[in-house]
C-alpha cells in the first residue's frame, strides 16, 4: 500500500515539475498567452497535489499505520480523524475493532490464569498427552499421585515408560472410560481418559480423582458393622452355652461312668470359648484406641520388635538383618501401637518365607524418616497386591483378612504413607514414610 501510495505521490511531484519546467521555457520564447497557460497549468498542478495528499495520501497513511498496528499486535493504540468522512468512518470501525480485540485479549487472558490457577490448586490429577502420546504436561496433584520426587520430570516421556503403579493404570484405561483401582499400598484412585481438540488436533488427557478417603471411611463402616453384630450375637451366645454346658458337666463329673461325656462336654466348652476368641480378634479391629503420639526413636522401636520376633524367625532358619541409620530417626508415634503393627508385618513377612530366608529391616533419616522391611518370600503379584488392604482378603488357607487392615488403620492414624509390593529382584517390600 505504501508502494503504491509513494508512486501516486511521485507522479503527481513529476507532473508539478514538468509544468514548472515548461514555465520557464514559455517564459522565454512564447507569447503572454501561452506563459499565462503554462502559469494556470502550474497553479492547477499545485493546488491538486495539495487536494490529493489531504484526500488519499494522507488517510492511506494513516490506514498503512493501523495495519502495522495489527500487524504488531498493539491493540491499546487508537487512530485519529484526518477530516475526510470515508477515511473517519474507516477510522472509527477501526478504533471499535481494536477496543474490541483488547478486550477479548485481557478476557481470554485471565481466563487461562484463572484456570492455570485451578489446575494447579485441584485435588483432581490432570495429565495432559500430546500428538506423540507423550506427556506433554500435568498438575501437582498428579505428580504427587503418581509418587515423583521434587526432581522427576515427567514431561516428554510416556506413561508406559515409567515403572510407576499408577502410571501402569493410567496406561490400562481405555479412551472416554473410567475406571475404580486400588494399588499396593491401599489408596484407591479414580482413573479417567478422555480427547480435548486444541488448535485442531486431538490430544489426549487423564483424569485421576482420590477416593482413598471415602473408600476407607465406607469399608470401616461396613465392617465395623457387620462385627459388632456379629460379636454380639457370639458372645450372648456363647455365655449362655458354656454356663449350660459347665452346670452340666459339674453334674455329670459325680459319677466315674460319665467321664468320657464330661470329656466331651469339656472339648465343647473349649471350642465354644476359641470361638468366641475368634470373633474377639474381629472385634479388636474396631475397638482401636486413638494414637497417643510422643516422639521415639525408630531405631529403639524396632530393635525392640527384632528381640520379639526373633524366637518366631529362628525356629524357621529365617535371619533377621538390621540397616539401622546411625542417627536414629525420631518419629511421632504411639509406641505399643506401632510396635504391634511392626510385628504384624515381620510376622507377614516370616510367613510369606516360610523356611530358610532372610528380612532386612532398614531405617532412614531425613525430613521424611523412612522404614522398609524387606522379605525373600514368595512375593505378591500385581493382582493379589492391589487386594491386600481389602477387609476379610487374605492369602493364607486358615487367614482371617485382618492383619493388614490392623496395620492399615495404625499407619493412617499416625499419619504414615506405606506401600507393599514386590521388585524386579524377587524381594517383597513394606516401606513406611512418615
Amino acid at each position: 500500500m505504501r508502494t503504491r501510495t509513494g508512486f501516486l505521490i511521485f507522479s503527481v511531484m513529476l507532473l508539478g515539475l514538468l509544468g514548472l519546467t515548461a514555465f520557464f521555457a514559455l517564459r522565454r520564447q512564447s507569447s503572454n498567452y501561452a506563459l499565462y497557460a503554462v502559469e494556470a497549468l502550474a497553479v492547477i498542478s499545485i493546488i491538486y497535489l495539495i487536494f490529493f495528499y489531504f484526500r488519499m495520501i494522507r488517510p492511506l497513511h494513516i490506514i498503512g499505520n493501523g495495519m502495522d498496528l495489527l500487524s504488531g499486535q498493539d491493540f491499546a493504540s487508537r487512530l485519529r480523524k484526518v477530516g475526510n468522512a470515508e477515511a473517519d468512518r474507516i477510522v472509527e470501525l477501526f478504533n471499535r475493532m481494536m477496543k474490541q480485540l483488547k478486550n477479548e485479549r485481557l478476557q481470554v487472558r485471565s481466563q487461562n490464569e484463572f484456570l492455570d490457577l485451578l489446575v494447579k490448586a485441584s485435588p483432581v490429577g490432570i495429565v495432559i498427552l500430546d500428538l506423540d502420546e507423550k506427556v506433554m504436561d500435568y498438575n501437582p496433584a498428579a505428580g504427587r499421585m503418581l509418587g515423583l520426587g521434587e526432581d522427576d520430570k515427567l514431561r516428554g516421556k510416556r506413561l508406559g515408560e515409567l515403572k510407576l503403579p499408577l502410571a501402569t493404570e493410567l496406561v490400562g484405561t481405555g479412551r472416554h472410560s473410567s475406571r475404580i483401582v486400588r494399588l499396593s499400598n491401599a489408596d484407591v484412585y479414580k482413573c479417567s481418559h478422555s480427547t480435548f481438540f486444541d488448535r485442531g488436533f486431538l490430544h489426549s488427557f487423564y483424569l485421576v480423582e482420590p477416593l482413598t478417603e471415602e473408600v476407607r471411611r465406607a469399608e470401616t463402616k461396613a465392617y465395623e458393622k457387620v462385627i459388632r453384630m456379629i460379636a454380639h450375637e457370639v458372645n450372648n451366645t456363647t455365655a449362655g452355652v458354656t454356663s449350660t454346658l459347665d452346670t452340666l458337666s459339674a453334674t455329670l463329673s459325680d459319677s466315674e461312668a460319665n467321664e468320657e461325656v464330661v470329656e466331651a462336654l469339656r472339648i465343647v466348652v473349649e471350642r465354644t470359648l476359641g470361638m468366641n476368641r475368634f470373633v474377639g480378634r474381629f472385634a479388636d479391629v474396631v475397638r482401636i484406641p486413638d494414637a497417643q503420639l510422643r516422639e521415639h526413636s525408630l531405631n529403639e522401636m524396632v530393635s525392640s520388635c527384632k528381640r520379639f520376633m526373633e524366637a518366631i524367625c529362628a525356629n524357621r532358619n529365617i535371619r533377621i538383618v538390621m540397616n539401622l541409620s546411625q542417627s536414629s530417626p525420631v518419629v511421632m508415634a504411639d509406641a505399643q501401637q506401632f510396635e504391634q503393627a511392626l510385628v504384624n508385618i515381620i510376622k507377614n513377612a516370616a510367613e510369606a518365607i516360610e523356611q530358610d530366608g532372610t528380612i532386612t529391616i532398614v531405617t532412614l533419616s531425613g525430613p521424611h524418616p523412612l522404614l522398609e522391611i524387606a522379605d525373600t518370600g514368595r512375593g505378591v503379584d500385581a493382582a493379589t497386591a492391589s487386594k491386600l488392604f481389602t477387609p476379610f482378603f487374605s492369602t493364607k488357607p486358615h487367614g482371617q483378612g485382618l492383619g493388614l487392615i490392623f496395620v492399615r488403620e495404625i499407619l493412617q492414624r499416625h499419619g504414615c504413607s506405606f506401600s507393599l509390593r514386590t521388585g524386579d529382584d524377587g524381594q517383597t517390600r513394606f516401606r513406611i514414610v512418615f
